[in-house]
C-alpha cells in the first residue's frame, strides 16, 4: 500500500510538471494530456521493465492513467491557480523526483535487488519522467544540465537503502529519503549548487549557457 501511494503521488506531481510545461508551450488539450501521462509514468514504466514487473503498473492499473489525466485537466483549465507558485514546473518536478526515487528504491528492494542496484534504479525512476518531458518538448533534459538533479535522487535512494540495511521502519525511512532528495534539489536551485560543467577551450565558466540564473523557470 505504501508503494502504491508513493507511486500514485509521484505520478500526479510529475504529471502536473509535464502538463504545466505543455501549457507554457501552448499545446492543445490532447498535447497537454499526452505530456502529463508521459512525464508521470515514463520513470515507473522503465523501472518495472528493468526489474521484470510486467506489464508495468502504469499500463495494467487504470489508476495511473486516471491520476495522470486528472493532473493534465486540472492544469489545462486552472493553470492560473497553479501558475501562482513560483516556478511551478520545478516545484512539481522536485516533488516527483523525490517520491519516485524512494518508491523506485523500495520496489527494487522488495523484489530482491542488491542495495547498490536498488539505489541506482530508484534514481532512474526519479529522472525518467523529467527526461521524457524535456525530450518531447525538444529541450536538453534537466538531468544533463541542472543543479544536483540525479545526485539528489541518488541521495534520497541511498537513505532508503541504508535504512533498509539497518532494519529501520520503512515509512520513516521513505519519508526521510524523500525529504533529503527534495531538500537537496531545492537548495541546489536556490544556491546555484551544481557539478563541474564542461567548457570548450578558451571558454570561461561565466560563458556557460546553462548557469542557473540564465535559465527560464529556474528560480523557486
Amino acid at each position: 500500500m505504501l508503494l502504491l501511494v508513493l507511486d500514485l503521488a509521484g505520478t500526479f506531481v510529475f504529471a502536473l510538471s509535464g502538463a504545466t510545461a505543455g501549457v507554457k508551450r501552448r499545446l492543445d488539450l490532447f498535447g497537454v494530456l499526452v505530456l502529463s501521462f508521459a512525464a508521470g509514468n515514463a520513470g515507473g514504466i522503465t523501472r518495472d521493465l528493468l526489474i521484470g514487473a510486467v506489464p508495468p503498473a502504469a499500463i495494467s492499473d487504470w489508476r495511473y492513467l486516471a491520476v495522470s489525466l486528472l493532473a493534465g485537466i486540472i492544469t489545462f483549465y486552472w493553470f492560473s491557480a497553479i501558475d501562482r507558485l513560483r516556478s511551478p514546473v520545478l516545484v512539481f518536478d522536485g516533488a516527483g523526483l523525490a517520491l519516485f526515487a524512494v518508491s523506485g528504491t523500495q520496489k527494487a528492494l522488495a523484489l530482491g535487488l542488491a542495495p547498490v542496484m536498488a539505489a541506482l534504479l530508484g534514481m532512474l525512476t526519479g529522472i525518467g519522467g523529467g527526461m521524457t518531458r524535456d525530450v518531447l518538448l525538444s529541450e536538453i533534459p534537466t538531468v544533463l544540465r541542472a543543479d544536483l538533479y540525479a545526485v539528489a535522487a541518488l541521495a534520497g535512494a541511498a537513505v532508503v537503502v541504508i535504512g533498509a540495511a539497518l532494519r529501520l521502519p520503512s515509512t520513516a525511512v521513505t519519508i526521510a529519503g524523500a525529504v533529503v532528495c527534495f531538500g537537496l534539489r531545492f537548495l541546489a536551485i536556490r544556491r546555484g549548487w551544481h557539478l563541474p560543467v564542461a567548457h570548450q577551450p578558451g571558454q570561461s565558466a561565466t560563458d556557460d549557457p546553462h548557469t542557473p540564473g540564465d535559465r527560464k523557470d529556474d528560480h523557486v
